[in-house]
């Protein structure tokens, strides 16, 4: 009995300390601290723009469309006025031009065809050739078989003429109408290529034969005068003695230049007389045509 009253009594002991030791809790309020607007904006900007830069250095082949956006731009810091930002109305194509096709592009022959003329200053009604410099269309092709057949033709005997000293000619009124024959009156024409030079008994000038707009030959016409009132008929002489040079080029009138032509044609056609000087009463062997008259003045045969 007495064992069981002292066991309830240390259980009831026992129960009292445990109450006593149980731990109790504790709850302490944290104070919340608050930053000012101001300054968490301004963090905010500075953070958004170094995660811009991060952006910008790190990405590759993109633009920074973010901090482009940001910059100042020039035009809100200068004073432009409006009417120096238009564009004017000259620059602008007009809706005619616009509507044009364009041009078909020349063919390689055309092509060639068109930059000789442009280097030559041939392009267009308005523009011409310079013939004392300019070689334009020499050798560029031959005439047509009709144009050749007219200048290759056969001399006439009945056309050449004699000189007394015994040089055979042809008058050059043939060579013009050979040439007018072959090309057409207009089709041809002697280009001046220097100026005319006038000696003490001589005048002579460059010319250039030019046919359908091509250059054909050059030669220098000569002719001998006897008084300073003369010149001016020695050079339309001057003229027509490069024409006749000219003209062998094209191989008219080419057998005067024949040793065998002039030897045959003074046999067959020329006779050579004697004739006296009636002022100076010398003599002379002078030659002439056969069917020509015999001299009268002022040689006397």
């Amino acid at each position: 009995m007495a064992s069981r009253v002292l066991l309830g009594r240390f259980s009831t002991a026992r129960a009292s300390s445990w109450r006593t030791l149980t731990p109790s809790r504790t709850y302490v309020a944290v104070a919340r601290t608050f930053t000012p607007r101001a300054a968490s904006a301004t963090k905010g900007a500075s953070t958004k723009t170094a995660l811009q830069a991060a952006k910008a250095s790190t990405t590759v082949g993109k633009g920074n469309s973010d901090n482009l956006e940001s910059l100042s731009n020039t035009s809100d810091e200068i004073d432009v006025p409006p009417e120096e930002l238009s564009v004017p109305a000259e620059s602008l194509p007009s809706s005619a031009v616009l509507s044009q096709p364009p041009s078909p592009t020349p063919f390689p022959s055309e092509a060639s065809e068109l930059s000789d003329a442009l280097s030559n200053g041939v392009v267009g009604e308005t523009t011409s050739t310079d013939w004392s410099k300019s070689y334009y269309g020499l050798s560029r092709q031959p005439f047509s078989k009709d144009v050749s057949e007219v200048l290759l033709s056969p001399i006439d005997p009945q056309d050449v003429e004699m000189k007394p000293d015994g040089l055979i000619y042809l008058p050059e009124i043939k060579y013009r109408r050979v040439l007018n024959k072959a090309f057409g009156p207009g089709g041809w024409g002697l280009a001046p290529r220097s100026e005319t030079n006038v000696g003490p008994k001589v005048v002579s000038r460059e010319y250039a034969l030019v046919c359908l707009g091509r250059l054909v030959a050059i030669a220098r016409g000569e002719q001998e005068y006897f008084d300073p009132s003369g010149i001016p008929t020695a050079t339309e002489a001057c003229k027509s003695n490069a024409l006749m040079r000219c003209c062998k080029d094209l191989g008219v009138a080419s057998e005067l230049w024949d040793p065998r032509f002039i030897r045959e044609f003074k046999q067959k056609y020329c006779v050579e007389v004697f004739a006296e000087n009636l002022v100076t009463k010398k003599k002379r062997k002078l030659w002439r045509r056969k069917d020509q008259p015999k001299f009268d003045y002022p040689w006397k045969e």
